[in-house]
């Protein structure tokens, strides 16, 4: 079982990572503090459901952490 969780743990916290790096990213360090002046916009299309799975894949990485402790 705890095999089992372990391979489960490493595939979804890679697909985690790769999930991260696909997505847009802002001008940088400058966005941090304020500069940028970019307004709000909406996440659509294929960036909404890649953000979409990101969320999903983070639960389930705290999902399996937390499984792990207790097996």
């Amino acid at each position: 079982m705890h095999t089992a969780l372990l391979t489960l743990h490493i595939i979804v916290s890679l697909l985690l990572v790769f999930s991260i790096m696909l997505q847009q990213r802002g001008s940088g360090l400058s966005m941090t503090f304020g500069g940028g002046g970019n307004f709000y916009a909406t996440k659509r299309g294929a960036e909404k459901i890649l953000a979409t799975g990101t969320i999903v894949l983070v639960v389930l990485f705290v999902g399996l952490s937390i499984a792990m402790l207790f097996v």
